[in-house]
């Protein structure tokens, strides 16, 4: 995945009041430390697997909870949260199953998300 890309994709989502306004608390930063990044890279394939990568996922739009897991907090910030999301943001269609590629692209922006913020608040 082209890193000007992502990182393009993340400034253009910062400039979003809504996008912008998510970060990870103080609890989060210590369950990443608790737990190893290895262990939030799992979950967020896991994620991803859950709650996007069927064509039609059960309760699209409301899927993916606010608080509790740093990831949760990255797909929202990033647009990843619903089909919806990843339609309007990212032209990723909905309705259909998404590609290796496209789980692949979402994980490395979620990622790269998830590691800018736990520098930024470490």
């Amino acid at each position: 995945m082209n890193e000007n890309k992502i990182n393009s994709i993340l400034y253009k989502l910062s400039k979003s009041k809504f996008r912008s306004s998510f970060h990870l608390r103080k609890y989060m930063i210590e369950y990443i430390d608790e737990k190893g990044i290895d262990k939030i890279k799992e979950h967020t394939i896991n994620f991803i697997n859950e709650k996007l990568a069927d064509s039609n996922p059960k309760n699209d739009g409301k899927q993916t909870p606010t608080k509790n897991h740093p990831t949760f907090i990255a797909m929202h910030a990033c647009a990843c949260c619903c089909r919806g999301c990843l339609e309007k943001w990212h032209s990723i269609p909905k309705g259909k199953e998404l590609s290796r590629d496209e789980k692949n692209y979402i994980y490395i922006l979620l990622m790269t998300w998830i590691k800018q913020e736990y520098e930024n608040n470490k």
